[in-house]
């Protein structure tokens, strides 16, 4: 498949560049430093090949090209890291160590934080899930994603009320937490909705944790990369992020948390490089933060991730926070304005801030159809289905408890039942005002005169194709499976 150029894309899409750290739409150009790669993939469409719009960042992100180059640099020198004694190893030590302390800068971290490597966000939130005692209380958000709501039904745990406001949100907590003064052992909450983007008043819900007795752990997933974020502002006990959110998508996510809670936290994994010494009755676990990385770890995706955040803190995320800023407001103004379009909110329009992350339903079509169209027709991908927030997609769609456990039950008996979802479209810094401008034309066309070509639903995928689609891939030198 062929590549096109930035310059050439921008031109295709039919809008200017984004103000993205300054400059006016007609002549900024990204800084190098934040270049991605993929920036110039073009994907097939009904009348060729066109420009890729992603609009998928808040799943994945593409790798920044400066994690890439890092990345590259690393491999000739890669080996084992701890305890070998050659040049190689050692130096690839080193690597890793840098890399924790690339994080520990971005994230804000406190002296007596420890920053652990894991797979991502879901491992560190299961490792201190599976840390805790099983009779420890938690307390938990109805509207978290599963990763941050599901390892902790393994104990004693109390979801929070759906609330009408970030307000409400705040004396729905504490009410909570007096009710169980001392015995909830842990507050968990997201930092910001992976589905409608409101940004949660973490800083003032981890005080009321702490207030009462709790430790406090925040799911920065979808924070992190979006704005400034700080663990002495916080102070939070434990806080936990991916990489690949963070476009460095090698598999690494972390864990940063106090020296003293992570202490209390017996390792989720157990291994190699995670002991001091073995006996064939006990075993003498490492120091923090080796006791919670058993195994060879990924240097690769550490190095990757530290080399994220150092060209990230270089720019500035709140620079990055204002451009996001701009762009997400072109986004919601022009979906507002699409009818028959109907934004998915928590709370009213207003009353917090948003992340540039829009769900939302057209009127009489499919969100897999819509989604569909927004593939194939305009080049364009976003996000479909439930966002792995079931609760709270049901509860923003009007789906009642009956419902819901209607769904189950048929999914739990093997039966095949769709379930209802939304698309999602949310930016990240690859994103132009002229792919805003593409998204929301695309979705007023599609709104008034629905698809342009036909589709068929593939049930074993659960998502609808081009009839006559020619779905062909780029010549790779990799393997591809067939897709469901």
């Amino acid at each position: 498949m062929e590549r096109g150029t930035t310059a050439g894309a921008e031109a295709k899409a039919g809008g200017r560049g984004a103000t993205l750290l300054g400059g006016s739409r007609s002549t900024y150009e990204r800084p190098a430093a934040l270049r991605l790669v993929g920036d110039e993939v073009e994907v097939p469409g009904p009348a060729g090949l066109q420009p890729y719009v992603d609009f998928d960042s808040a799943a994945s992100t593409p790798a920044l090209a400066a994690v890439h180059d890092a990345v590259e640099a690393l491999l000739p020198w890669y080996s084992s890291v701890r305890r070998g004694c050659g040049y190689k190893s050692q130096l690839a030590s080193a690597a890793l160590e840098g890399a924790r302390g690339a994080v520990a800068e971005f994230i804000g971290a406190r002296d007596e934080d420890v920053v652990v490597f894991v797979r991502n966000t879901t491992e560190a939130i299961n490792l201190v899930a599976r840390g805790l005692a099983p009779d420890a209380r938690v307390l938990v958000t109805g509207f978290e994603h599963h990763a941050n709501l599901l390892p902790w039904r393994s104990h004693p745990c109390e979801v929070l009320p759906f609330s009408r406001s970030s307000t409400d949100l705040l004396a729905l907590a504490e009410a909570a937490l007096a009710r169980g003064r001392g015995a909830i052992r842990l507050f968990a909450i997201s930092a910001a909705s992976n589905v409608t983007g409101e940004v949660v008043p973490v800083a003032e819900l981890a005080a009321l944790g702490h207030r009462y007795g709790a430790w406090v752990l925040v799911d920065a997933a979808q924070l992190v990369p979006h704005r400034p974020v700080s663990m002495r502002a916080l102070d939070a006990d434990f806080l936990a992020f991916s990489g690949h959110k963070l476009y460095a998508p090698y598999g690494v996510g972390a864990l940063v948390a106090s020296r003293e809670a992570l202490a209390m936290i017996p390792p989720l994994l157990q291994g190699g490089g995670a002991v001091k010494y073995v006996t064939l009755s006990k075993a003498v676990l490492a120091d923090l933060p080796a006791r919670h990385e058993a195994g060879s770890p990924n240097l690769l995706g550490a190095v990757a991730l530290g080399a994220a955040c150092d060209v990230l803190r270089g720019i500035g995320m709140e620079r990055i926070a204002e451009a996001e800023r701009a762009l997400a407001a072109e986004l919601f103004g022009g979906l507002e304005t699409i009818a028959g379009l109907r934004l998915l909110r928590m709370w009213p329009s207003g009353s917090c801030e948003v992340l540039g992350v829009a769900s939302f339903v057209l009127d009489g079509l499919s969100p897999r159809l819509v989604a569909a169209v927004l593939a194939w027709e305009y080049g364009i991908g976003v996000r479909c289905g439930s966002f792995c927030a079931h609760p709270l997609l049901a509860r923003l769609l009007g789906l009642d408890e009956s419902e819901t456990e209607a769904i189950a039950a048929d999914l739990a008996a093997g039966r095949k039942r769709r379930f209802p979802g939304a698309v999602r479209a949310s930016i990240g810094l690859g994103t132009t005002v002229g792919h805003v401008q593409r998204l929301v034309g695309a979705l007023r066309t599609i709104a008034s005169e629905g698809p342009r070509v036909q589709y068929v639903y593939n049930e074993g995928a659960n998502e609808f194709r081009p009839a006559n689609g020619n779905q062909r891939w780029p010549n790779l030198p990799f393997r591809l499976g067939a897709s469901a």
